[in-house]
């Protein structure tokens, strides 16, 4: 038996990135337990295709399960004995968080609250969980970097996954439980999500329908290839956090820490304007979108750019796929899936 395979759990493991990663993880063989709690936020037949992918792998095993329900979580860890533990269960989305802010205090505070409890309980050796780009909110200096500070969010979404740090900064003090927080920059791709802006321009300008344009189109983007995203948490997780030796505690440096934490952005580090976007749409499209131009939308935040410097650094990876490319192949992918 090769030594270097593990039991990894991967939570939200029907969704856009969780499927993706878990695909990847299976490919090289390693064993991976999906949970996942298909919940409707979005169209559950596209969560069901992504997993009929997955279990068609003799190393895969899918459990329905919320984050929420601890009981039944604990089962699963219990059962499943895993190495390592890749959290990319969440409520999603920005402008919904407004709406149901409830809904997202429930999964990402207390089903993160459990995914930690376990990991301590069940002596995982290496935790690693999405965060999100939204909590730099506030700031304006570009790059963000991991090593300013990221304490002014615009959204309860935003503000959960700031927590999500947080807490697991306690964890891996507290516990000594390795944890790296991954701060994904707008991640689309095959296999995306129907409630994001690509999934809705593409049907739209494919209807012949306007699309809405928030910001007047003066929006800039970190836009990130689902592929380097996964490579990207592949990466990180095959290396457990460390301790920061050179951390000082009167000029605390935001992206480590004297526990086993660590911060990481994965963003393309090219923001493109919405504009150019949606010209790389049209392009892949053949089709000229209507366009209907909006305010900022509260809680959106105008521009991304992501340093990357420290994944680069430590992992000699930074992603490199254009726009361009990445539209083109999300467009072959959606054509082929919606059979267009």
């Amino acid at each position: 038996m090769n030594k270097n395979i593990k039991n990894i759990i991967v939570t939200g493991s029907a969704g856009f990135i969780g499927s993706s990663v878990c695909f990847e993880l299976l490919n090289r063989g390693d064993s991976v337990i999906g949970i996942d709690n298909h919940n409707n936020y979005y169209d559950p037949k596209i969560k069901d295709a992504r997993v009929e992918r997955l279990t068609k792998y003799s190393n895969y095993q899918h459990y329905k399960v919320d984050l929420s329900d601890q009981k039944n979580l604990e089962d699963v860890f219990k059962s499943c004995k895993p190495q390592k533990v890749v959290n990319l269960a969440a409520q999603a989305g920005v402008r919904y968080s407004m709406e149901n802010p409830l809904a997202y205090i429930n999964s990402n505070i207390v089903g993160f609250a459990h995914i930690l409890e376990n990991c301590r309980h069940h002596k995982v050796e290496h935790l690693v969980y999405a965060s999100t780009s939204s909590v730099y909110g506030s700031n304006t200096k570009m790059p963000f970097s991991e090593h300013d500070s990221a304490n002014h969010p615009l959204s309860v979404y935003a503000a959960t996954k700031k927590s999500n740090e947080l807490m697991a900064h306690t964890y891996s003090y507290l516990f000594k439980l390795p944890t790296t927080g991954l701060r994904f920059f707008t991640v689309y791709g095959p296999w995306g999500r129907p409630d994001m802006a690509l999934f809705k321009f593409t049907k739209a300008i494919l209807d012949e329908k306007p699309i809405d344009v928030f910001n007047h189109g003066k929006h800039t983007r970190d836009f990130t290839y689902i592929d380097d995203i996964v490579k990207g948490v592949t990466k990180t997780l095959d290396t457990p956090a460390t301790i920061n030796v050179d951390w000082k505690s009167d000029l605390p440096d935001p992206a480590s820490s004297k526990a086993p934490w660590r911060i990481y952005n994965i963003g393309n580090s090219k923001p493109v304007q919405l504009m150019s976007y949606i010209d790389a749409l049209e392009k892949a499209l053949g089709k000229k979108a209507k366009i209907n131009f909006l305010p900022l939308q509260p809680g959106d935040v105008p521009d991304t750019y992501a340093n990357v410097d420290n994944l680069k650094e430590k992992f000699n990876f930074k992603p490199s796929t254009s726009v361009i490319d990445g539209v083109a192949s999300f467009i072959k992918w959606y054509k082929d899936y919606y059979k267009i």
